[in-house]
């Protein structure tokens, strides 16, 4: 008796491959809910003019020979392929970002690796902005953090003299107007929200031109609070006109600190231990007295580095995140 109960366990949990798969559809809109892809490889190949949403966390996703999709990819822990597609809208979020073979594609990406295009011409990039209540543990399922983020840091690996073949979309962007939200009953019943100041990953301006000389970093060390407290300085800084450029959530060691922080390193050495910190660059015009008005106001009594001056910011900022590349091999 024990034995056919574990025989019928095993059964229930075996994985159907076309659960994990949208094959040979044409104007559809289909979709997977929170929960249903939880964590396996899927694939999505010979579609056309349909919409695709999934909205959970899954290992791997390849998408092959789709024409005119809008697709929406919840946190994948490794890679997302597309190859041989062309006039897709996407937005999604992954561990590594890969273009073969690809004309024309759009793409609100949240990426830990330096995203990678081969033999592909006009593909445009903008940054992942996306709620739903699901999301951020989705994040976390996938082994993701919502500050690692090098959706601008584009490679191509095959450049042509005299072309880009890739650029950066417009800054005021909407992303509902590239990736519409669902429209079938069931998928609707997914809650979410496009607006930039709810995104599950902050929306920074990248490797955009600044619009200012002037920068400030902050990081903060791990606590209980570390991510809310992240969270409301952007708001902050972002409502008072200055802009987040950058983000980064990366361990440090002693000597990383010394070689960051300077003589302030002694301050901050007892915090390394607890777990990882979180960078923020903003830059604009009176950004770091803005951002020491702001810490002191919200955050007194929460232990920051934020640059001391103007003078000596970008250093601040260009020591971290020297350090974070190596660190991340990026």
């Amino acid at each position: 008796m024990l034995l056919i109960i574990l025989k019928a366990c095993v059964l229930s949990r075996q994985v159907d491959p076309k659960d994990y798969m949208f094959s040979g559809l044409k104007d559809e809109t289909v979709g997977r809910l929170p929960g249903q892809v939880a964590g396996q490889q899927f694939l999505i190949q010979d579609c056309e003019n349909c919409n695709i949403y999934i909205f959970d966390h899954s290992a791997t996703i390849t998408i092959d020979d789709c024409a005119n999709c809008v697709i929406f990819l919840g946190p994948v822990k490794g890679s997302v392929f597309f190859r041989n597609c062309r006039d897709c809208k996407c937005t999604l979020a992954c561990q590594q970002f890969r273009v073969r073979d690809c004309r024309k594609l759009e793409v609100f990406l949240c990426c830990a690796t330096q995203p990678i295009i081969e033999s592909s011409t006009n593909i445009r990039f903008g940054c992942f902005q996306w709620y739903y209540p699901e999301l951020a543990l989705q994040f976390k399922d996938a082994g993701l953090s919502i500050f690692n983020n090098t959706w601008s840091n584009i490679h191509d690996f095959t450049p042509v003299s005299g072309e880009l073949n890739w650029s950066l979309l417009p800054e005021g962007a909407v992303v509902q107007d590239h990736v519409p939200l669902p429209a079938t009953e069931e998928l609707k019943a997914v809650r979410i929200s496009t607006e930039a100041n709810r995104s599950i990953v902050p929306v920074s301006r990248g490797q955009r031109p600044k619009n200012s000389d002037e920068s400030c970093l902050v990081v903060l060390f791990a606590g209980d609070y570390t991510i809310a407290n992240a969270r409301k300085l952007i708001d902050e800084m972002v409502g008072k006109g200055f802009f987040l450029v950058q983000t980064k959530e990366v361990s440090m060691k002693a000597e990383d600190a010394q070689r960051v922080f300077g003589e302030k390193a002694p301050d901050f050495l007892p915090l390394l231990s607890k777990g990882p910190v979180i960078a923020l660059e903003f830059s604009g015009d009176g950004a770091v007295e803005g951002c020491h008005l702001i810490v002191n106001e919200i955050f007194n009594g929460t232990k920051m580095f934020v640059s001391e001056s103007k003078e000596t910011a970008s250093g601040d900022v260009d020591s971290f995140y020297n350090f974070a590349d190596i660190q991340m091999g990026i």
